[in-house]
């Protein structure tokens, strides 16, 4: 591989990590806030939710980087830059899941709910900034999108959650 396309490679694996952790964690968190849930239980839920996606995240980009790799090469290619993709999926969608649930541990009254939605926005915000500066792409489009984004993911996950409840 070219040094360019093991940039965006990693680059892409980071991305997408962080975004999905932001996106689908504080999704799940909020619905289960929303439903009644004991912060407790939040807090359970939330934290095997960020080890079991950012494991079954990283063995998806493995296998995914591998297979394509192969592909492009027709022939058996060395699994180097794969396993570094999911390792660099893991560590994003582990850090960046943790941010979402980080105010359910620590602020303690029901306001942890929208300090964890708050931090998840401005997270998925900074995260399109950087990207858009760093793939050279229109820097709001680009953080306007991973905000809205979001945003359905928080309205998805507050709507099931009233409905449950």
């Amino acid at each position: 591989m070219l040094p360019k396309q093991i940039k965006a490679l990693y680059a892409r694996n980071f991305i997408f990590g962080a975004e999905d952790a932001l996106v689908s964690t504080v999704g799940l968190l909020a619905g289960i806030a929303t439903a009644g849930v004991s912060r407790a239980d939040i807090l359970i839920t939330g934290t095997v939710l960020i080890f079991v996606e950012a494991f079954s995240m990283a063995a998806g980009s493995f296998s995914s980087e591998y297979e394509t790799e192969e592909y492009i090469a027709k022939k058996r290619v060395s699994p180097a830059h794969s396993t570094i993709s999911a390792i660099i999926m893991f560590v994003a969608y582990f850090f960046f899941g943790l941010i979402t649930i980080i105010p359910y541990g620590v602020v303690l009254n029901n306001s942890a709910y929208i300090y964890s939605i708050g931090v998840s926005l401005i997270s998925l915000f900074v995260l399109g900034l950087v990207s858009a500066r760093l793939f050279k792409i229109s820097i709001w489009r680009n953080t306007l999108r991973l905000f809205i984004v979001g945003a359905i993911a928080i309205g998805v996950g507050i709507s099931i959650g009233s409905l449950v409840r």
